[in-house]
């Protein structure tokens, strides 16, 4: 049987197609636009000190670090965090923040993790800092540069290219861009989808 089909409705008009062309100028600029921070404070755990965001202002870097205690990816990048920390010590500030709400992620229990690492462990209970960056995932990072009063994401997203075996890595994502930001050069990756666990509201 024979069907004859108008498709006359699907051809473009010149408005429309005017429209569509606006829409696709536009796109490229959504993607491209930067995060500015503001300055926040949460309180480290282990120091029992409030810790501001802006107390590192003369850095030209800054990680932030969403991670929790019991998520499996964070323990999976445990050594490779502590190794760039380490690395990087006196030119990059690390900041670790804890927004999950779960039972076995409360302040007290964050005391005993991370002891070692030398850096402020955050507690974000509120989730003030995690929604000023609009992480969702652990471990999620953002690498900041100061930028008048605020702080510029340059980098987010994933540490690497391999969530669960250090061994596999074949792209230091975060690294990469810790070197271009310290030497003034482009960070060509600007975000990369992060695997790891769900930090609920």
């Amino acid at each position: 049987m024979k069907m004859n089909l108008n498709l006359s409705w699907y051809i473009p008009t010149p408005i429309n197609m005017k429209c569509l062309f606006c829409l696709l100028l536009l796109l490229p600029a959504a993607a491209s636009a930067q995060l500015n921070v503001p300055d926040f404070t949460l309180n480290d755990v282990n120091k029992k000190t409030p810790v501001a965001l802006s107390e590192f202002k003369n850095l030209k870097a800054i990680v932030v670090l969403f991670t929790t205690n019991e998520c499996p990816f964070d323990s999976y990048y445990k050594t490779r965090v502590k190794t760039l920390i380490e690395l990087y010590s006196g030119k990059v500030q690390f900041l670790l923040i804890n927004s999950a709400n779960d039972p076995q992620e409360t302040p007290e229990k964050m005391t005993i993790h991370y002891t070692d690492f030398g850096v402020p462990y955050l507690e974000d209970k509120e989730q003030v800092a995690m929604d000023l960056f609009g992480a969702r995932k652990s471990p999620e990072v953002y690498l900041l540069t100061p930028e008048a009063d605020q702080f510029k994401v340059v980098y987010s997203g994933a540490i690497d290219d391999s969530p669960q075996v250090a061994e596999d890595t074949k792209e230091n994502y975060l690294k990469n861009a810790i070197e271009k930001l310290l030497t003034g050069q482009k960070i060509k990756i600007e975000n990369n989808r992060v695997i790891g666990c769900t930090i609920r509201r």
